[in-house]
């Protein structure tokens, strides 16, 4: 995980009192607003001057200026750039088109490329087509280039189907600077149509007799070995010996997941979840191996009380009547803590807090939005299980758990203690209360990520990880 780290380069903020020309190292580290890094990936700030640096070297333009201005006002970075390869009778085409028509793009494939009316380019490849069928490199590279630099190409994007066949196609595509996503597809399965009329009118093709298809086959698996290499980190592999749907379906959610970015990122995470779904142990392990600042609004409070600070004065009196704390004073805390120069500068997971919408509304209005939301979902007959059965020993303060960590001694079990919180009644009345406002908190996060949080600990962080360094996946309609 990349993330923001203090010094010099943060933000490039001078000091009021800083020389104009340059920047004081003594006043180091600058204090960077949370709307900085908020305003930067909300609106992927680097990923779209990277994207335009590596068009002005690809292009090298005359006049970089109007070049990006024509760049920027195309807004196309996210449009789909895909290329389908697989062996014969595979399904790469089935799953070309009905990609296309789901993501509304252009298939692109040898025929409907030298098919093309008004391209003279288009035109010396049928000529060579009808003399070898088929069509020399340096002319469907060039016919790719064409098609590609085309409107509606532009704007919604691409799918190659069966191109590149070779690795001198593929590495002459890219140094036009085509770049595509790349979905790989093998193996076969054959939808046999339930309808008898389709069945008896049914004829073979041409060119797919068992020699025909051998020499195709023989030929694909010597090309692919050397084009994989091409395309290191955007290759995905799918099996296409199952069901068509799945493997679409398949096609389709990597056609829309988004590539590690190597933007600096600052994370801000908030975990949802019942009482004794794990927030509590996820934040610790995602605070420990990134550094992030922990902040559990119920820990707060309570230091707030012990420091004896104004705040924590006006808090003691709810804490004496066990009384809810208003969250007009919760939020006056949350925002002292999430708005220090720590949790701005290494980012911050928290939890406990907020409980309903009103609450994220109130946190969102202070400018304190989450990068990932996560809720753990943990059945309730899990979270009974998990804290009904957990007991203090009072003589040494030492906690057990009835199932997972019993007690050494029947001296020790004799004398076991439970927390009133505990008991089955208060289990149940404490989740009853998280669902009935959890229907809301998941409409307020819309892009948060539900995770199972009934399995190993160690299981549920990988995934909570996976998904704060893993872009949102693009929502595509």
């Amino acid at each position: 995980m990349t993330r923001r780290r203090g010094g010099p380069s943060d933000g490039g903020l001078q000091g009021a009192g800083a020389p104009h020309g340059g920047m004081d190292a003594t006043t180091a580290p600058h204090r960077i607003p949370p709307e900085m890094p908020q305003y930067g990936e909300a609106n992927h700030i680097f990923e779209l001057m990277q994207n335009m640096l590596e068009q002005l070297l690809i292009h090298q333009p005359k006049d970089p200026i109007l070049f990006m201005i024509s760049h920027l006002q195309r807004d196309n970075n996210n449009v789909p750039k895909i290329v389908i390869l697989g062996p014969p009778a595979s399904g790469k085409t089935t799953i070309a088109m009905w990609l296309c028509k789901h993501l509304n793009s252009n298939l692109l494939t040898v025929e409907n490329l030298i098919a093309r009316e008004f391209s003279s380019l288009a035109a010396g490849a049928r000529r060579h087509y009808q003399n070898v069928t088929k069509v020399p490199s340096t002319l469907l590279v060039r016919l790719i280039q064409e098609r590609v630099s085309e409107e509606d190409c532009i704007r919604r994007g691409w799918i190659l189907d069966g191109i590149p066949e070779t690795r001198e196609q593929a590495l002459m595509i890219q140094t036009l600077g085509i770049t595509p996503r790349h979905v790989k597809i093998y193996h076969t399965t054959f939808d046999w149509p339930p309808e008898a009329e389709i069945q008896n009118r049914l004829v073979v093709p041409e060119g797919i007799s068992e020699l025909e298809t051998a020499r195709k086959l023989l030929e694909y698996h010597r090309n692919i070995i050397r084009i994989l290499p091409a395309y290191p980190k955007i290759l995905k592999v799918i099996s296409a010996d199952q069901p068509c749907m799945d493997v679409f379906y398949q096609a389709l959610t990597y056609a829309q997941t988004s590539h590690r970015s190597n933007a600096p990122f600052t994370p801000r995470v908030l975990l949802c979840g019942p009482v004794g779904s794990g927030k509590r142990l996820q934040a610790a392990l995602l605070a420990q191996k990134y550094g992030l600042v922990n902040v559990h609004c119920g820990q707060l409070l309570k230091e707030a009380v012990a420091d004896k600070s104004k705040v924590g004065e006006l808090i003691q009196p709810y804490f004496q009547k066990k009384m809810a704390v208003p969250d007009s004073i919760i939020m006056k805390v949350l925002d002292q803590r999430l708005s220090q120069q720590d949790s701005v500068q290494k980012g911050w997971v928290l939890h406990g807090f907020p409980r309903d919408q009103d609450q994220a509304h109130m946190l969102h209005s202070l400018g304190h939005q989450p990068s990932r939301v996560f809720f753990l979902n943990v059945p309730l007959d899990s979270i009974i299980e998990r804290l009904t059965l957990r007991r203090m020993d009072p003589v040494t303060g030492e906690r057990y758990h009835l199932m997972y960590k019993p007690p050494p001694t029947v001296e020790i079990q004799a004398r076991l203690l439970q927390h009133p919180k505990d008991t089955k009644e208060q289990v149940k009345l404490k989740m009853d209360l998280f669902y009935r406002h959890s229907s809301d908190l998941e409409e307020f996060y819309r892009q948060a990520i539900a995770i199972n949080g009934d399995q190993d600990p160690y299981t549920v962080f990988e995934y909570i990880e996976s998904g704060i360094i893993n872009p949102l996946p693009r929502k595509v309609p």
